[in-house]
């Protein structure tokens, strides 16, 4: 059976986009890592594929830890041995599957939802299994709608479709997720197609989040795994003992972890999460999905405050991952119009307890035995061939409405006589072209963008060969309006043109002062940074995120009294901002002012879009206490330790 419904929880808003376009590089992790341990195949695709620019994409920081109740649409399916649940507006991301036998809930299901600053855009929120495309960490669209739709398979049985256009990459990607009459698996088959000319870079991770208990132990049939850690080394180490404890047991071990198991040739491809009873979630695939990886949070205060944040207390969850390669630094070529695709399956794993939990090699031989009797290598892959030829099939009923991106981009190509997104299975009708559309809809059109008032913030970027060809003869037929030779410059700086994008910028400021156009620079001249961001910042003054790059600028200008003073000017929603207050402690620091800097610190310091890995809490909190106390670093630390409810710095091996 498949239906939709809705489903009511306590969210966290998104509030608005960030309408700055995000100009600065996507960190690179790895840069500088120590790679002698991985082979030639991994080398060559830890070299391959860096995103430099999260672009046409913008950040979406706009939440707080405020949460209100909200009716969420959920596309459900079910047969008489389980139930799951899909939320449509958060990237199909499958909320929960329950065994219905039991009633047990095998995924990790927050009663909440609470965003916090995990993603490539930021906002992220804990629990189920999340489909991340794009490039090195959590998904661009874990917050955005995606396209729903029924299809009628072959055996009369429903089958839930769900596909969007991703604008990094400029890939297609569909879930075909089926659940047979008396499957005790839910089948999951996903398919990436690449429209373009030309190869594209493909990560692809699926994570599911499951409980933690105490007795929780992870299996994979391993007996290596790749870690890195924070000493900028890639180890190969042993599974499951390592550095004289076993990494199976997340309970066991205080420290945040990540282990990407080494699944020898042959092996088939699964990961389970059993707790002491020998039950739990179990994740098999047809082989193309290589990687199998075990991520925990630790005990430790840091990865409790994190838990504590996401889910509510005393609701500890461990993740069991899936991937096109075996770590996650690394992406593969998809040749040009061709596709990949799989086939998972998701469904309770029960094990005797003493033999899933006894010494490493007889555990997996037990648990890759149970993998077999719930789904077998045989009827996993004949479920797969099934989907494979189902996934051009046309829909039969629209569920769910995602972006208009796909639209737009599918006229964009027709505009040069390309069919490439005219694809039946996965329309991108006319229809769904909304507000954020319009504009490019126009420049597809006529061949020109409305111009707004230069106060007004752009509400959404292109980019891609399309569309800086369509912005240049734009351009080159009427000169350029202010609007229209900001995006150029944002497009000839995504392609790495920052002479083009600097003269694009100026030439829009001839044509009219504006504040985009001025932070857009500010970003290109780092000298000149703070200059150009306050002039900014005074033709916008109440856009927060403007706000918060000019207090940062101001601070690497070595200019404390300045962003002092531009807190002091604040409007109240601003100014006690979790964010603008850590800033304007760092300001007082930065300018001797250790009394107002401590009212901060002292007062509680709520930060709502701190980043994972992000120490800052911790800087300010050693630096007040020895700018206080100045009789040496070690002795201050150790009479002034870190509160609780500042320690967010994860610390790994």
């Amino acid at each position: 059976m498949l239906r939709t419904s809705t489903v009511v929880l306590p969210v966290s808003p998104l509030g608005p986009e960030n309408p700055l376009p995000p100009l600065r590089t996507l960190p690179d992790p790895r840069g500088g890592l120590k790679t002698a341990a991985a082979d030639a195949e991994m080398a060559a695709q830890l070299a391959y594929g860096h995103a430099e620019s999260l672009l046409p994409y913008t950040f979406q920081d706009g939440y707080g830890r405020e949460r209100e109740e909200r009716e969420l649409k959920t596309a459900v399916l079910e047969n008489e041995l389980l139930r799951a649940e899909f939320l449509l507006e958060y990237g199909g991301r499958l909320r929960s599957l329950v065994h219905l036998p039991t009633g047990r809930e095998l995924l990790h299901k927050p009663p909440h939802l609470q965003l916090a600053n995990l993603g490539l855009r930021n906002a992220w929120f804990a629990g189920g299994v999340e489909w991340n495309l794009g490039t090195f960490g959590h998904t661009a669209l874990a917050c955005a709608p995606v396209h729903a739709v029924r299809v009628a398979g072959p055996d009369g049985v429903p089958v839930l479709r769900m596909y969007e256009w991703e604008r990094m990459r400029r890939l297609v990607y569909q879930l075909d997720v089926h659940l047979p009459p008396g499957s005790p698996v839910l089948l999951v088959h996903v398919r990436i197609y690449n429209p373009s000319a030309v190869d594209a870079p493909v990560y692809w991770w699926s994570n599911a989040a499951v409980p933690q208990t105490p007795g929780s132990r992870v299996l994979a049939p391993a007996r290596q795994a790749y870690h890195f850690s924070y000493d900028g080394m890639l180890r190969r180490v042993p599974v499951p003992r390592w550095r004289e404890a076993d990494q199976s047991y997340p309970a066991r071990n205080e420290q945040a972890a990540d282990f990407f198991y080494e699944l020898p040739h042959g092996e088939r491809r699964w990961i389970a999460a059993l707790d002491a009873d020998g039950g739990g979630l179990a994740q098999v695939s047809t082989d193309l999905l290589r990687g199998r990886k075990h991520f925990r949070w630790g005990t430790g205060a840091a990865g409790r405050n994190w838990q504590d944040w996401l889910s509510g207390p005393d609701r500890p969850y461990l993740e069991i991952q899936a991937g096109l390669t075996r770590t996650q630094l690394e992406h593969v070529r998809l040749p040009a119009r061709s596709a990949l695709s799989w086939t998972e399956a998701y469904g309770l794993l029960q094990a005797d307890p003493t033999r899933s939990h006894g010494p490493w090699p007889e555990a997996l031989g037990h648990v890759s035995r149970a993998v077999d009797r719930l789904i077998s290598r045989d009827r996993l892959q004949a479920a797969h061939e099934q989907a494979v030829e189902l996934a051009a099939a046309v829909p039969v009923e629209v569920l769910h409405v995602g972006s208009g991106w796909g639209a737009l981009e599918r006229r964009a190509l027709a505009k040069r006589r390309s069919r490439a997104l005219n694809l039946p299975g996965t329309p991108f009708p006319d229809w769904t072209i909304g507000r954020d559309q319009q504009s490019w809809l126009a420049l597809v059109r006529k061949g020109s963008i409305p111009t707004p008032a230069p106060a007004l913030p752009p509400s959404s970027y292109t980019v891609g060969p399309e569309w800086r060809a369509l912005l240049e003869r734009s351009v080159e037929e009427s000169g350029g309006t202010w609007f229209t030779l900001l995006h150029l410059g944002v497009n000839l700086y995504h392609d790495g043109d920052h002479d083009g994008a600097r003269a694009a910028w100026e030439r829009s400021l001839v044509c009219a002062e504006n504040a985009w156009a001025l932070r857009n620079l500010a970003v290109l001249a780092p000298s000149r940074a703070a200059d150009l961001y306050e002039r900014a910042h005074a033709l916008s003054p109440r856009l927060r995120p403007l706000t918060i790059e000019t207090l940062v600028a101001l601070l690497a200008a070595g200019r404390p009294d300045a962003a002092l003073v531009l807190i002091d000017k604040l409007g109240p929603k601003d100014r006690w901002h979790g964010r603008i207050r850590l800033l304007e402690c760092r300001a007082a620091l930065d300018a001797g002012d250790v009394g107002r800097a401590g009212r901060v610190l002292e007062t509680g310091l709520v930060v709502d879009d701190l980043r994972e890995g992000e120490d800052t809490l911790d800087e300010l909190w050693w630096d007040y206490h020895e700018r206080l106390n100045p009789t040496g670093r070690a002795r201050v630390r150790a009479e002034n330790p870190l509160p609780c409810r500042y320690d967010y710095s994860v610390k790994q091996y």
